[in-house]
């Protein structure tokens, strides 16, 4: 069932088994590879250590061994590392029959929920214990739900095992699918598992659901029930040639038997482990693993290319609901924000809505679900022809590289390996950037207005749900936001009140105003009269008292190239060197200049040539304030790291 997309349901209760029963375990260190993969060691009794790696989206499994530690520890693994390192695992369990294993653990007063999602593009989310989210890998917001922080994680689910007969017969009976396809979509048990339950029951897979009677369905009840049992109480784990297994199937023999199903899992994925551990386990020559690396490459580009083929297909065939999803949602853009879009989305029960299962609105596009083998992504603003070309631009782009790589496999050409590039690459560009913005060190993202159109902009378009409001008390100060909920509001607060008017009035200290979205409004009191980018704020409010008016500005070398800037505590620790800023009296592009002459005196000659294309005036100054400014101290070694 675990095939190399990913892990099944059915997968998923198997290793929730396993790994439940090695309680009691306690959290180690925390590991973050990249956007994709981490790792967790595990402490178990009498020195026990078990090895835990995920993939979100496709897998999560022991493993023998981790990849290595990164130099450097993520915003996102420091951040699961404040909360639960050292933390005791309460309970490991599974959601239903779905691809989502919860794993509970309790740290002093408090108890978290570590969520493993394995379905669609997947995402680790932390969550309070009554799953009230806290930050996730991934933050998103789709059509019915929102992975925010502060926003509950929904939990409702179908347990099969648990269904009654007359609950499964209810189901089953009010499908107009045959059976197996009732197992498998009404159940979320997936294709393999439910033709192996019509087999166990004796079943035509393809018996109407409709018109079952009690006597063709109790069968299947019955053998559902046990075919889920095993997978908690008999596995026998193996390898065969459709993918990794908790135990045999019926119809095909199994390569390979293993004790454990993680044992399982890891032989038949690759191994997360350094590329030349690899090399050295299945001692192949050069020229033979880069001829397999073609040979896999091949198949990846046939199957793109069979991928975008059938989409421009679904498309076509789906020609009404996709033009009505385009000129619907381009008509709505015209007076909407793409935020309000996806509200009424939604809270919508028009088929047209239902349709639509997330919107990205830095791309004004969406993903639909036409129920077919492939979920379509449209461009709104394009032509459904156009949407069409985006796919035959991708077959025609892997049919070219599949050419290629053949003819190279059969004059026996053996292409040299492509070099890693020498270190960490550039930041790339992100939406906020244009924007003042930092993360807190917990992760949370802080972003400010730069002018007025821009605080206007960003109180319209992005502020949400549990965000924060914050405002130097002073006038024609930044609209700031807090994207979440953090624990180091005191860092929020001072890149607030450095980013203010307060800074050219060269004062020490201000206080800074906090309110949430609800408050804060454009609607003046009768007479008075609101300024384009100011705010009014009704009710109670936070004050934060004497904030300090300090910002540091700094050269991140490690995971990505990037000057950074803002408050000193979030910012020095990820910062090779650093220089710190304070009210002054020098301008704010030759205070640029200084900072930067400081920071380029600073940084060895090893690393000047990687840095030129990141170190000059225009990146130093964006993270300048307006008014004058003094250097504090000179640069200085960022702070030590794990």
């Amino acid at each position: 069932m675990a095939t190399i997309q990913g892990m099944s349901g059915a997968d998923v209760k198997a290793m929730t088994a396993e790994l439940a029963a090695l309680l009691p375990l306690w959290i180690g260190k925390i590991y973050q590879y990249d956007n994709a993969s981490l790792g967790f060691r595990l402490n178990g009794e009498e020195k026990a250590r078990h090895l835990l790696y995920v993939v979100r989206g496709i897998r999560a499994h022991l493993v023998s061994e981790l990849p290595p530690a990164p130099k450097n520890p993520s915003g996102f693994s420091m951040y699961l590392r404040k909360y639960i390192e050292g933390g005791k695992v309460l309970n490991i369990e599974q959601k239903a029959i779905e691809r989502v294993i919860i794993i509970t653990i309790g740290k002093g007063p408090s108890e978290y929920k570590l969520i493993i999602e394995l379905f669609d593009e997947g995402n680790l989310i932390l969550t309070d214990e009554k799953f009230t989210i806290i930050n996730a890998l991934a933050q998103r917001r789709f059509r019915d739900r929102d992975i925010v922080g502060g926003a509950e994680y929904a939990i409702e689910a179908v347990w099969p095992e648990r269904l009654t007969f007359e609950e499964f017969k209810e189901k089953i009976t009010a499908d107009e699918n045959d059976i197996v396809r009732a197992l498998a979509t009404k159940l979320q048990l997936g294709g393999i598992p439910s033709e192996e339950i019509c087999q166990l029951a004796g079943v035509s897979k393809s018996m109407p659901c409709k018109f079952a009677t009690d006597v063709q369905l109790r069968p299947v009840y019955e053998a559902m029930k046990s075919w889920i049992a095993k997978l908690t109480y008999a596995r026998d784990p193996v390898i065969d040639a459709k993918g990794a297994f908790p135990f045999p199937s019926l119809v095909r023999e199994p390569k390979e038997h293993f004790a454990t199903f993680s044992q399982a899992l890891e032989a038949f994925y690759p191994k997360p482990v350094a590329e030349k551990v690899i090399e050295q386990k299945i001692k192949l020559s050069k020229e033979e693993r880069i001829r397999k690396q073609q040979e896999a490459a091949v198949v990846n580009f046939d199957k793109k290319i069979a991928e975008a083929t059938e989409i421009s297909e679904i498309i076509y065939s789906h020609y009404g609901e996709v033009q009505e999803t385009i000129d619907v949602l381009a008509a709505a853009s015209q007076k909407l924000s793409w935020q309000d879009i996806a509200a009424v989305i939604k809270k919508s029960d028009l088929p047209a809505a239902k349709r639509i299962i997330s919107v990205d609105p830095k791309n004004a596009s969406v993903v639909i679900d036409l129920q077919e083998k492939h979920k379509v992504t449209i461009f709104v603003h394009e032509s459904l022809e156009a949407n069409v070309g985006r796919y035959f631009a991708v077959v025609k782009k892997f049919r070219a590289k599949k050419a290629g790589a053949l003819r190279a496999m059969e004059a026996g050409i053996v292409h040299a390996e492509k070099k890693k590039a020498a270190g960490p690459g550039r930041l790339k560009p992100k939406w906020y950037h244009r924007f003042r913005w930092m993360e807190t060190s917990d992760g949370v993202l802080v972003i400010g207005g730069r002018n007025a159109d821009q605080n206007e902009e960003l109180v319209k378009k992005y502020m949400e749900g549990k965000d924060t409001f914050l405002h130097a008390d002073v006038f024609g100060a930044s609209a700031v936001i807090v994207k979440g909920v953090t624990e180091r509001m005191d860092q929020a607060v001072q890149f607030a009140a450095s980013y203010s008017r307060a800074w050219a009035g060269g004062g020490a200290s201000v206080d800074v105003i906090a309110a949430s979205p609800n408050q804060v409004s454009k609607t003046p009191e009768s007479g008075e009269y609101v300024a384009h980018g100011s705010f009014v704020i009704r009710g109670e409010r936070k004050i934060y008292k004497d904030v300090p008016l300090e910002i540091a500005i700094g050269v991140r070398t490690e995971p990505v190239l990037a000057v950074i800037g803002g408050t000193p505590s979030a910012i020095e620790p990820l910062a090779s060197h650093s220089v710190r800023l304070v009210p002054g009296t020098f301008e704010g592009n030759d205070v640029a200049k200084k900072v930067l002459r400081k920071l380029k005196e600073a940084v060895p000659e090893s690393e000047q040539k990687a840095l030129k294309a990141i170190l000059n005036t225009e990146g130093v100054a964006a993270f300048v304030p307006p008014g004058g400014s003094d250097l504090k101290e000179p640069a200085r070694e960022g702070a030590d790291r794990e």
